[in-house]
């Protein structure tokens, strides 16, 4: 009997020798370009971050990350997309505030921003900046633009990149807090916003740094207030809303990396390595801060804990203020 277990025995120790030599799942990650899925168009701060952000992990891990721009539905198609992915850490969702925001938003999603995706890292986060056309306003401050407001309820515009984005949800959280009555008008993305706002077409927008800047810079549009807690490197001279006049004000519009559920952890803690390090390099640094980008980091699960209470709050605002796609 004991010579008749001899070559089983033998057998099953041989397979698990191999079993136990078999490589750890993403030992050889990554073997092929990895890619960077932007909901949105290219040349958005969202876009130079992703591009910033791969040429810098690329160099680290031995590959190329290139950016596929699958924009459309407030962020939704492309985020769909990642949902949808192989979980293997080539396809990777570079994604902003919507993430929280379009459940409360859009009655049925093709995904579930909680379920469907493993947070990887908080990238960065790009304060939004009050900004004027000081040919088509006198506002020098913050309590400029709430006192015109106050004196006539309803005839002051303020322009969006469209329902639902941060430069909107800045907008809305001003009006609310300020109790005065502005008329909100969206547009299709950041830039035809900012040009009817250069025009002369709307009073007011809560913009990107990152496409307010130049304008800022060359005097064809007055900063007031940035909307974060404190201020931003990139307009050091700009006070916050809440310093301006509204305390308690803070929306902070940030961006961060989702892969699809089920990708293999040590895939997911490898991806946040790289991306520490790249956030952490001199040179990402300064390309970053040049467009008002200030880099986070951080670990999947205070991702995961920042998503949930983002989420909540973007709730909170949709619901108090009724708002609508339009």
């Amino acid at each position: 009997m004991y010579k008749s277990l001899c070559k089983p025995l033998a057998a099953m120790c041989a397979a698990a020798a191999l079993l136990g030599a078999a490589p750890a799942a993403g030992a050889g990650y990554p073997e092929r370009p990895v890619t960077w899925v932007v909901p949105f168009p290219p040349g958005g701060a969202m876009d130079n971050i992703a591009r910033t952000l791969g040429e810098a992990m690329g160099r680290q891990l031995g590959t190329s990350f290139v950016v596929e721009n699958r924009a459309g539905a407030g962020g939704n198609i492309g985020a769909a997309v990642v949902a949808r992915a192989k979980p293997d850490g080539y396809t990777i969702l570079i994604v902003a505030n919507g993430m929280a925001v379009n459940p409360a938003l859009y009655p049925s999603l093709n995904y579930d921003p909680q379920a469907d995706f493993a947070p990887i890292s908080l990238l960065a986060v790009v304060p939004n900046v009050l900004v004027t056309n000081p040919q088509r306003t006198s506002a020098t401050s913050v309590a400029d633009v709430i006192a015109k407001a106050r004196a006539k309820p309803g005839a002051y515009t303020y322009a969006s990149a469209g329902v639902g984005t941060s430069i909107h949800l800045a907008g809305e959280l001003f009006v609310s807090m300020a109790d005065i009555d502005m008329l909100h008008v969206p547009y299709k993305g950041s830039g035809p916003a900012v040009s009817d706002l250069l025009g002369g077409q709307v009073d007011y927008m809560f913009d990107s740094i990152t496409s307010a800047k130049p304008h800022i810079q060359s005097g064809k549009l007055t900063a007031l207030a940035v909307t974060t807690a404190k201020r931003s490197a990139a307009l050091p001279d700009v006070p916050t809303v809440a310093e301006a006049g509204l305390p308690g004000y803070e929306l902070t519009p940030w961006f961060a990396a989702f892969a699809p559920a089920g990708t293999p952890p040590e895939i997911v803690a490898k991806l946040n390595a790289a991306m520490r390090q790249a956030l952490a390099d001199p040179k990402v640094k300064d390309t970053l801060n040049a467009i008002g980008a200030e880099p986070i980091g951080g670990s999947p699960e205070e991702l995961q804990g920042y998503l949930a209470k983002e989420t909540e709050q973007g709730r909170k605002l949709v619901e108090e203020r009724n708002i609508k796609l339009q």
